[in-house]
């Protein structure tokens, strides 16, 4: 105290640099709780039924039309509900397949839709399988929560799955060259967070959307070679597709010298059942 009173304009100046100190502190804590999306993520909106993609300055820079679950919301297994919170992306499905390509168990059966075919509902284009990252959607991954295309664009904008985010043929190919594994994604009951909506979309393969390196990837996507029976089951399709017996169905021969995706578990393929939509 005795060099503060013999040195008035460093007291000043000491205050004023609390006074400073104390401001940055309120403004860190204001932005925490303001409305902004996690740098380079996506964010599901159950009340808006869209699904955002955020660039590393927490800006919106893309969304889309989705659809979660006509069910509600939820983790319980069998139920059929989206799961909430905070998830991951650990695997991607179908890369190089046409849009509207019907994948069935994971795997592609030769098969492609128009958009709202009539009496079709498969899993279609790509898959994004999630897994949750926290004690509330635990068993998201076990109940195969995928982020995935739909043919029924119809329903889109509204509940309409069966626990999945669905989406656009066409628009789940572009957020699947989008982003990466380990991308982070928020299903949330609120809003979308606000942003820029004409910002710019994030590059494909952004940094700020890429696995860390230090955590590696849960899953690995292998390259498969189509199996007889999967040919056998385009060449089928095909030949009906001729005989004019699936009129709102485009059919799609599988290429023989094209390798398929598959998902791989610690280099074992999986062998998990079908999961609904």
């Amino acid at each position: 105290m005795q060099f503060f009173e013999r040195n008035p304009e460093s007291l000043r100046s000491t205050a004023r640099l609390l006074k400073a100190a104390a401001c940055i502190l309120v403004a860190g804590f204001l932005s925490q709780c303001s409305s902004t999306a996690p740098k380079g993520s996506l964010v599901v909106s159950v009340k808006d039924q869209k699904l955002g993609i955020y660039n590393t300055d927490g800006k919106l820079a893309k969304k889309y039309d989705i659809s979660t679950s006509k069910f509600g919301l939820g983790d319980q297994k069998g139920s059929n509900r989206t799961p909430l919170g905070k998830c991951q992306i650990v695997a991607k499905i179908g890369h190089g397949l046409p849009a509207g390509a019907v994948l069935k168990s994971r795997r592609w059966n030769g098969e492609v839709l128009k958009p709202n075919a009539p009496g079709r509902d498969p899993i279609v284009s790509r898959i994004l399988w999630l897994k949750g990252t926290e004690t509330a959607n635990r068993n998201t991954f076990n109940r195969f929560i995928y982020i995935h295309g739909t043919p029924e664009e119809k329903n889109l904008g509204r509940p309409a799955s069966y626990g999945c985010v669905r989406m656009g043929m066409k628009d789940v190919v572009d957020l699947f060259n989008t982003v990466n594994i380990g991308a982070n994604v928020v299903i949330t009951k609120s809003h979308l967070p606000r942003g820029a909506e004409e910002a710019p979309a994030p590059e494909e393969g952004s940094p700020a959307l890429q696995t860390p390196e230090a955590q590696g990837q849960p899953l690995e996507i292998a390259k498969i070679t189509p199996s007889e029976g999967e040919k056998n089951r385009a060449a089928e399709n095909e030949a009906k597709a001729k005989a004019k017996l699936g009129p709102a169905t485009i059919l799609y021969k599988a290429p023989t010298a094209v390798s398929q995706p598959e998902a791989k578990v610690a280099g074992k393929a999986t062998t998990k059942p079908k999961a609904k939509a």
